[in-house]
């Protein structure tokens, strides 16, 4: 999943792209992928990208007075073509969710592979006409994201792990599973932490959040979107890594499996060289 690093980089590289171009059409080849009906795909038709900017995870692009507004889920991405594409597959059929054409047939592909269909496309006037948007968490890379906000979000989160309170969208905007896992490796912390902790706690996390984003943000820089899959994978440091060596102690890299996803943690760096116990216990082996 694209998480804010990505999406930023994302944002970046189709900005420079399409800003000033004039849209063709957009085919909507997976309607389950297209959650509003008011602002037919139609209307944009003859229209110029004007801007492209991000929502925690979500991309938006402003097209006369439309916004389009993408969630790319788990398994989305966004694919750039170069030259005018080759007929469509049969609808539904694929991994092709939606294809943009621009004026001289280039544009790009949405993709989501896999049997769960989670990606979500949007026609608004506003982006806070978006439900994921408006019950969006600030942005942790905004100036207004101090360590004392921080702070005051973990004692309202109380005896809640703080691998959830990282990922939740509606506490804070952007952090997936991924940089989450990132994140309390740097910051030497268990993933099952309470949120609520002390200041010297709070203050190694907050700068862990701000060190692990934007070291992936200069990384990402510039790296066209069908390279930043390999580079994200390629950095991580504990995530993905399940049975591989810890690259800053050596330890073996061990992870927690959910009903529908995976943490990875060093034991050394974050939890005393204790393993950690499955979901139903949350709490470390005695």
């Amino acid at each position: 999943m694209p998480e804010l690093p990505e999406v930023t980089a994302l944002v970046a590289d189709l900005g420079a792209r399409l800003i000033g171009r004039e849209i063709k059409r957009l085919d909507i080849l997976s309607f389950s992928a297209l959650k509003t009906f008011e602002i037919s795909v139609d209307a944009l038709e003859g229209q110029t990208f004007a801007s492209a900017s991000r929502h925690g995870k979500f991309l938006d692009f402003g097209i006369g007075d439309i916004q389009l507004v993408m969630h790319l889920a788990r398994a989305g991405w966004i694919r750039w073509r170069d030259n005018a594409p080759q007929p469509s597959k049969a609808l539904g059929r694929g991994p092709l969710t939606a294809r943009l054409i621009l004026d001289d047939g280039s544009g790009f592909d949405v993709t989501e592979y896999g049997t769960k269909k989670s990606l979500a496309i949007y026609l608004v006037k506003d982006p806070l006409e978006v439900p994921g948007i408006a019950k969006l968490g600030p942005d942790p890379l905004d100036p207004t994201f101090t360590e004392q906000v921080f702070a005051d979000i973990l004692n309202r989160s109380g005896r809640a792990q703080i691998k959830g309170v990282l990922r939740n969208q509606s506490v804070i905007a952007g952090i997936g599973n991924a940089y989450s896992d990132e994140i309390l490796h740097v910051a030497k912390m268990s993933p099952f932490k309470p949120a609520s902790m002390e200041h010297e706690d709070v203050a190694s996390l907050y700068n862990a959040i701000q060190s692990t984003l934007r070291d992936a943000i200069v990384r990402e820089k510039g790296i066209p979107a069908s390279e930043l899959k390999a580079e994200k994978k390629s950095n991580l440091r504990v995530h993905g890594r399940n049975g591989l060596p810890c690259p800053v102690c050596g330890d073996t890299v061990r992870q927690v499996i959910f009903a529908d996803s995976t943490l990875q943690y060093c034991p050394t760096c974050q939890t005393g060289g204790k393993p950690l116990a499955d979901r139903v216990l949350s709490r470390l082996l005695k």
